[in-house]
């Protein structure tokens, strides 16, 4: 199974709140548009899964966030989601996406819970929040002795610090929002999305050469 930074690596990965599910495909081809090809698609809306559903099939990468439980593990599975997000580190929740051949990236805060994700075999990570944490600092704090660590930050990443962020050799892909916001969405202002999309992407360009 491959691992999220074989799979993510350089990316852009937004992270999408949608009300209604019928909005996705046209999302999907917004971000595609800009030249963003992975989504993450977040259960914390009943329209989440159905979401997913409808765009598993699409050329995009598709995730699945805000992933809680075993159960909602095998549904986003079911619904043929390509990798799973969570907020924080569930060892159930790692191990039946493990199982299930997903790719899976839990959200760490500390040193403990890090290693924690190493014992159940993973070796990379998304620190969140990461602005609340530290952002860049903590990342560069933890790289001293975990080297060999991949760092997804999300919370709080923008087009102020994506590229510096990037730029990190511990970063393999940034998590946010600007560019998917829950008004841009709600208008179906699409043309914007990809827009903003395309800014994002010209933005972090080499930011890792």
């Amino acid at each position: 199974m491959p691992s999220a930074r074989e799979t993510l690596s350089g990316s852009i990965v937004p992270v999408v709140v949608l009300d209604d599910a019928a909005l996705a495909p046209d999302l999907v081809a917004a971000l595609a548009q800009g030249g963003i090809d992975t989504v993450e698609l977040t259960l914390r809306t009943p329209a989440g899964l159905e979401a997913i559903r409808s765009v598993a099939d699409s050329s995009s990468f598709i995730g699945a966030g805000t992933v809680l439980t075993v159960r909602q593990v095998e549904e986003i599975a079911d619904a043929g989601a390509a990798f799973v997000v969570s907020p924080g580190f569930d060892e159930e929740v790692v191990q039946r996406a493990l199982e299930l051949g997903l790719t899976v990236l839990p959200g760490i805060a500390t040193p403990t819970e890090l290693q924690r994700a190493l014992k159940a075999g993973l070796e990379d990570v998304k620190l969140f929040p990461a602005d609340r944490l530290g952002g860049l600092d903590m990342i560069k704090a933890l790289a001293g002795p975990f080297p060999n660590v991949g760092f997804m930050p999300s919370g709080g990443v923008s087009t102020a610090n994506a590229r510096d962020y990037l730029a990190h050799p511990a970063v393999f892909a940034i998590s946010g929002s600007w560019m998917v916001q829950r008004d841009l969405l709600a208008r179906g202002d699409f043309d914007e999305i990809a827009r903003l999309s395309a800014e994002a992407v010209a933005l972090v360009s080499g930011a890792g050469e």
